[in-house]
């Protein structure tokens, strides 16, 4: 055999090998896809069953009506989204998120820089900002962010009123990160000069000499996001501001997440408003926003500062309202995802219409 069919023979067999191989990841990747639709359609099928087994005990009569796939409703032009971010949540991640979705997605998402970096406005300033947010058609659908107390869109007479969204943090983790993030920044923008850039006191140090920058007061923050702008809010433990939060939580927004579930929170608000997110998880996973702001030279606090900073009244205020909020998270993720191959995806429809009289 020559040189030349040598080598003939040589590249065809290459050809040939990665061909087959092109053909295997292809055929891995649809029997990944069977088991996961084989998984998702035997957990509706176990809710569909337990449904009969409830229509056989009552004694319903079956219906010849089947659920119908989600059908977005049509005023979705005018869905308008709040984040009222709070500081040193994981926040910067998921705008990226939005951010990247916007055009493809084909909504708006807008920064509300408000001045000296104040999480409260003057009642002017939210009655402007009320009237902005409900009167910019041109900007519908829109996503509203910034590091701003809730606002109640009703006491200034609008009727309409916007999705609110947000995701808290462990307190003493929110804390612990702000204090590095004020000493030594993180990699989202890494050449901005912080507040206190050059001391290197540890967060410990700090604890035990009983400086201002970890005074447990400081973890007082979430709570006053939910509460709102009542004075009473942003009284460091204050019961009524605690109060008024988990009624705000629970009154006012559609989901709020927290920090160490954010991949399940992304999920279920493509689940839920696919309007704006439909795509989100895909990028979530797959993409670099979710670790996209990492402070530097974080230390871990000690035991013995963790123990005394819980022993505080912030803290253990701050930690019920936490709390709070997870347990209600959980209980809609129970409800809304199930999870295949470390990955979320919607249940579907577990509804449907019968009985439905006249007959046409």
């Amino acid at each position: 055999m020559s040189a030349v069919q040598h080598r003939f023979t040589s590249y065809i067999f290459i050809a040939s090998l990665v061909i087959l191989l092109l053909i295997l990841f292809h055929l891995q990747r649809e029997i990944n896809q069977l088991k996961d639709d084989r998984r998702k359609n035997s957990f509706l099928l176990e809710r569909f069953s337990d449904l009969i087994e409830l229509k056989e005990e009552r004694n319903e009569p079956f219906s010849d009506e089947f659920p119908t796939p989600f059908t977005p409703v049509k005023n979705e032009q005018q869905y308008i989204i709040v984040y009222n971010r709070v500081p040193k949540t994981g926040s910067t991640s998921f705008i990226g998120l939005a951010y990247d979705l916007c055009k493809t997605n084909k909504f708006n998402v807008l920064h509300l820089n408000v001045s000296r970096n104040s999480h409260v406005m003057s009642l002017s300033d939210q009655s402007r900002f009320v009237s902005n947010v409900t009167d910019w058609t041109q900007k519908q659908p829109s996503l509203y962010h910034g590091h701003i107390a809730f606002i109640d869109f009703s006491k200034f007479g609008v009727q309409k009123k916007p999705i609110y969204i947000n995701l808290i943090r462990e307190p003493l983790s929110r804390l612990v990160s702000y204090y590095y993030f004020l000493r030594f920044g993180d990699n989202f923008r890494p050449y901005v000069v912080r507040k206190r850039q050059g001391n290197k006191v540890s967060f410990d140090e700090c604890v035990e000499h009983g400086d201002r920058d970890c005074d447990p007061n400081n973890m007082w923050l979430q709570i006053p996001f939910f509460c709102g702008h009542s004075a009473e809010c942003w009284t460091p433990g204050n019961e009524w501001a605690l109060k008024q939060a988990k009624k705000n939580l629970i009154e006012h927004y559609l989901i709020v997440g927290v920090t160490e579930k954010m991949h399940e929170f992304v999920a279920i608000l493509e689940a839920t408003l696919p309007r704006f997110f439909k795509g989100a998880t895909n990028l979530y996973e797959k993409g670099l926003k979710s670790h996209l702001r990492k402070t530097y030279n974080k230390v871990e606090p000690s035991t013995e500062t963790v123990s005394k900073i819980r022993d505080s009244k912030i803290w253990q205020m701050e930690n019920e309202f936490y709390q709070f909020a997870l347990q209600q998270f959980n209980f809609i993720k129970q409800r809304t995802l199930i999870e295949v191959e470390d990955s979320f995806t919607d249940v579907g429809n577990q509804f449907f219409y019968e009985k439905i009289r006249p007959r046409r």
